[in-house]
């Protein structure tokens, strides 16, 4: 049985749904910039108006109400409220915006999730270095000072940074997100330090400044898909596998919940590759620093984002300084997993279920919320997504399955995402809400989808029942007057 106080939310960002990228005092962020640099999206598509929900946010919040969500999880956008990421510089109007989207929701019973980071730093940080310099942990830390200083009071869920992962290797290894550096092998180590530096540290003040009075949880948002090896008795793919977990869950995770400090197998395979590429002194993956806050013990919960899933052997490599040459992990698609729209979304909710058992596992047992999890659609708009319908209850059987069966400790799932959004470098392209949105129409009208349809609760309280049989665990959906 799903706890009666199970999280049932839905999952958004700031510049993907609220547009108004110069409203009221907001100062510009990197993608802002980025997306206003030819050939750096689909079509040339950008966040200045998205789903309008800066002015539309009471439109979002029928959305909410409609599918009858117990959480919603939002993030802030940080130039919105401090114009050049700095706390003397305070923007009241973002302010105001974000204390009404806040109060609305608890005015609806609905418990809001807020994530203080989610891809969209400040313009003006990113000219004085952004997330390379050694100086953005200080500057976040009083960003996330502000925020539970300002609105703590009613938020009792945090999220501090959303998939470091991706804003390290994809923003500057890869160059497809913004800022768009290529720095391959040595800025996404940098970046992905200073983001566990930053993380640590407003952990650290939360703990000491405000969790006694205010009585939240904090953690950051880890994106991780499920590996297993290509050949279940291979031990090169076996190895592989392990190298790849190393470099992604392992790269954030570890040292927050294991020892403090990054996977020795992720620093001995980037120091093998040095010394194979000829390069001396000291490893490009950076060291913690004794004088600073400890990384160890700064999550409350697990805050988990999963997708797909992957198949591993060893190669991949280009023979290069670069991630892929470290990791030596080549990822493949299993044949027969079928896709959701985009390339790489395989549909594998039985890997969900593996991947929590492994947190559980490896990370000692942590509460879990399942912070996003969803399914793309492409190509030609369809209402009735049956696919969508589907995925969302093979997988809400599978997180049935991981608590009943595999005794995780799963406290909440979000699906990604309410609405349809701007989806980063792919623009609108992909459609991953549980609304449709209508970007060729001014009023940005929505439309449910019939997953959102079969999702929804209409003012009454959802309870999952878990019958077990010697074959498999059944879920039926008990509805009760609210």
């Amino acid at each position: 049985m799903f706890p009666r106080e199970f999280a049932w939310g839905a999952a958004t960002a700031a510049y993907q749904i609220e547009g108004g990228w110069q409203a009221d005092g907001k100062g510009p962020n990197i993608w802002d910039i980025f997306c206003h640099e030819k050939g750096r999206v689909f079509e040339e598509h950008n966040g200045d108006v998205a789903c309008n929900s800066y002015e539309l946010w009471e439109k979002d919040l029928e959305c909410i109400q409609q599918l009858g969500l117990t959480h919603y999880r939002l993030s802030l956008s940080w130039a919105r409220l401090l114009p050049d990421g700095t706390t003397p510089h305070v923007n009241q109007k973002g302010v105001q915006y974000y204390n009404k989207v806040i109060d609305d929701l608890l005015a609806c019973n609905v418990s809001p999730m807020v994530t203080l980071y989610h891809f969209d730093l400040p313009q003006a940080l990113q000219d004085q270095g952004g997330w390379k310099s050694p100086d953005i942990a200080t500057l976040f830390d009083s960003y996330a000072k502000f925020c539970f200083q300002t609105f703590g009071d009613r938020v009792k869920l945090w999220i501090t940074i959303n998939e470091p992962y991706v804003c390290a290797k994809f923003g500057h290894e890869d160059g497809i997100h913004a800022p768009g550096l290529k720095e391959p092998g040595t800025a996404a180590y940098l970046v992905g330090h200073n983001m566990l530096r930053a993380h640590a540290m407003a952990w650290h003040s939360y703990n000491s400044f405000y969790r006694t009075k205010q009585k939240g949880a904090v953690s950051l948002a880890i994106n991780s898909d499920w590996h297993e090896p290509l050949h279940a008795g291979c031990t090169e793919d076996i190895a592989a596998t392990e190298r790849y977990f190393a470099f992604t869950l392992g790269w954030f995770a570890w040292p927050v919940f294991v020892t403090g400090d990054y996977p020795e197998l992720m620093r001995s395979s980037i120091d093998a590759q040095s010394k194979k590429m000829g390069c001396s002194g000291s490893s490009r993956l950076p060291s913690f620093s004794k004088d600073e806050p400890a990384i160890l013990g700064t999550a409350d919960f697990f805050a988990l984002n999963y997708y797909t899933s992957r198949k591993v052997k060893p190669g991949g490599g280009c023979g290069k300084m670069c991630m892929v040459c470290d990791q030596d992990a080549e990822v493949v698609l299993d044949p027969s997993w079928p896709i959701c729209g985009v390339s790489w979304l395989a549909v594998v909710p039985h890997g969900l279920r593996k991947l929590l058992k492994y947190i559980k596992d490896t990370f000692n047992n942590p509460a879990v919320y399942i912070t996003e999890n969803g399914f793309s659609q492409v190509g030609p708009l369809q209402i009735e997504d049956v696919q969508r319908s589907g995925f969302y209850k093979d997988t809400i059987l599978e997180v049935a399955k991981a608590i009943q069966e595999d005794e995780v400790n799963v406290r909440g799932y979000f699906a990604w995402s309410l609405l349809d959004n701007f989806e980063w470098a792919d623009g609108f392209s992909v459609r991953f809400g549980l609304f449709h949105v209508d970007f060729a129409d001014a009023k940005r009208s929505r439309t449910i989808y019939q997953s959102g349809r079969d999702q929804q609760k209409k003012r009454c309280h959802l309870t999952c029942h878990i019958e077990k049989n010697p074959s498999k665990t059944q879920l039926s959906y008990c509805r009760h007057a609210a």
